[in-house]
């Protein structure tokens, strides 16, 4: 039973695929999986997917029964200066993706089914997870992830969560999230994937000029370097950190936002480098905020 019309321009490839938008007619499905005793993965994004999201579906579906993934981009977790409207959209083509990896249901709700008048309640994450990294330039970014995943997970309630490693922070915080509320699904971590020349894969590289495109590969280059540093004996942090910088710095377009060495489980600065840190970036080039890390 199809029970959303998708879109007349949709190929008819993607027309079978079962597409709902209600929260309720979610749990409708998904409740009746669980009755019987069939396990349930689920891949929460905004779309416009790539192989990084689909390696998460991937896993998704060897370790479960069932896989759910949802396509909504959350206003919740944007500033009033970020990219919410340039975000890129694109359904038609993240159904077709979706189809070819035998997604059992694709969750695409609309802010309204999100967000309904008289709306009030959000979570939030408190503590070392969302101090510093990226929570320290996007105030209140982990508030709507958290807000808008708890949502998600209510109506869809799953086995098993599947999240990237790329997003190590949002990571960690929903699944302390999921921990602390006594929520019962079990969090997924996938290791990032990469374009061949080592560039982490994320929607926003869409948005890259050609030139911007050429030059991003050197945030995981750069990356590198401090883990090889690391590995010829260097453990201070200033100095793994100024060896990361000078590769950066390489690239006048290259716009360095935070460059910073935690600890990987509770992301909290380190002062040295050892077995678990994590180096982490985030970067504008062309305007487009990149992220990437590595674990040593």
């Amino acid at each position: 039973m199809y029970l959303k019309l998708l879109p007349a321009s949709l190929s008819p490839r993607v027309k079978a695929l079962k597409v709902l938008a209600e929260p309720d007619l979610i749990r409708h499905h998904t409740r009746k999986w669980l009755l019987n005793s069939q396990s349930i993965g689920f891949v929460p994004t905004m779309g416009a997917l790539h192989e990084g999201h689909l390696e998460l579906v991937r896993q998704a579906r060897k370790e479960n029964d069932q896989v759910v993934v949802s396509i909504y981009v959350n206003p919740l977790q944007f500033g009033p200066q970020e990219d919410f409207s340039k975000y890129p959209r694109t359904l038609v083509a993240d159904l077709a993706l979706l189809e070819k990896e035998k997604v059992g249901l694709v969750f695409t709700p609309s802010d309204k089914e999100m967000y309904p008048e008289g709306f009030s309640t959000t979570v939030k994450v408190t503590g070392s997870l969302v101090k510093g990294l990226c929570a320290a330039y996007r105030p209140g970014h982990f508030d709507g992830v958290s807000t808008v995943v708890a949502k998600l997970l209510g109506a869809v309630y799953p086995t098993r969560l599947y999240l990237g490693q790329k997003d190590a922070q949002q990571a960690a915080m929903l699944r302390q999230m999921i921990l602390d509320l006594d929520l019962g699904v079990e969090t997924v971590i996938c290791p990032i994937v990469r374009e061949y020349d080592g560039l982490a894969m994320s929607s926003r590289n869409k948005r890259l000029t050609l030139e911007g495109r050429k030059i991003a590969p050197i945030l995981y280059k750069a990356l590198k370097v401090g883990k090889s540093v690391y590995e010829l004996g260097e453990v201070e942090t200033a100095n793994v950190l100024s060896e990361i910088k000078k590769v950066i710095q390489e690239e006048k377009k290259v716009k360095l936002q935070y460059l910073e060495a935690v600890d990987s489980k509770t992301l909290a600065p380190v002062e040295r480098i050892e077995k678990g840190t994590m180096l982490a970036l985030a970067a504008f080039i062309d305007e487009v905020r990149l992220i990437d890390n590595i674990v040593i």
